[in-house]
């Protein structure tokens, strides 16, 4: 029972699809982490379906991409864009480590988070556009889950620049041994499933994905003195857009 309620605290925190409530409390939370990839594992699912119904109806690239654009904003409601804005606001600053944190606090938009907002649609929108074969749709849904197993890892290992907030709630109750286990067990599947199905494109991926998890790490730290849920939103879309970039770069290059 108790995973059953971490389930559905993951998906009524983090996307838009209805799950029985549950009590606000920790013991609710403890493997909330943990289960966080299968969001990931949803938003992989509606591409694949999108795509399907694209082949068969005979949609042009735009209507396409346009779509896989904004499946993962419909299944989130947008948090993890939320974060990116924050943080692009809280750089544009460039202040003090203690003014950016209080920056990331503001609910209101920026201008210079609108415009890298608008670049970063744009990209994405782009990218899907090259994607237009099964077996790059394929590593590109796998790159949702891998995003959120590495978001997961972090939480529970990377230092924390403040000690509340919302990843705070989560990462607090969480069970630390099993979270990393279970995240490590999620990247391992991912990658090997994406490695399967296209060797250069699903490596390309993964290397990708281990190459921002990285520069994550470091400039969390340097710049903010570690993550937030703010930080972790933004690495969640700078993550998966790197992820599927690399792999149209290698599906236009072969």
């Amino acid at each position: 029972m108790s995973i059953l309620r971490s389930l559905c605290s993951a998906f009524l925190m983090y996307s838009r699809i209805p799950f029985p409530r549950v009590e606000w409390k920790e013991e609710n939370r403890r493997y909330s982490l943990c289960l966080f990839p299968l969001i990931g594992a949803v938003i992989g699912g509606c591409l694949l379906l999108w795509f399907r119904i694209c082949e068969i109806s005979g949609v042009g690239d735009i209507l396409f991409s346009v779509g896989c654009t904004i499946i993962p904003i419909a299944v989130t409601g947008g948090i993890h864009l939320d974060g990116f804005c924050d943080v692009n606001d809280a750089l544009a600053s460039c202040t003090s480590r203690e003014k950016m944190l209080e920056i990331m606090k503001d609910p209101n938009i920026g201008a210079f988070a609108l415009i890298r907002l608008c670049v970063y649609l744009l990209v994405q929108t782009a990218v899907f556009s090259e994607l237009r074969n099964s077996a790059p749709i394929l590593i590109c849904s796998l790159c949702f889950v891998q995003s959120r197993a590495c978001s997961g890892l972090a939480a529970v290992t990377f230092p924390s620049a403040k000690g509340e907030g919302s990843l705070q709630s989560f990462t607090k109750p969480a069970h630390k041994k099993i979270t990393v286990a279970a995240e490590l067990a999620w990247l391992i599947v991912s990658a090997l499933l994406m490695t399967i199905i296209q060797p250069c494109m699903g490596a390309a991926a993964v290397i990708c994905g281990i190459i921002i998890f990285a520069y994550y790490y470091y400039f969390s730290k340097r710049k903010f003195g570690g993550i937030t849920g703010d930080l972790a939103g933004w690495f969640l879309q700078v993550s998966e857009l790197a992820a599927i970039t690399a792999a149209a770069i290698i599906n236009i290059i072969m």
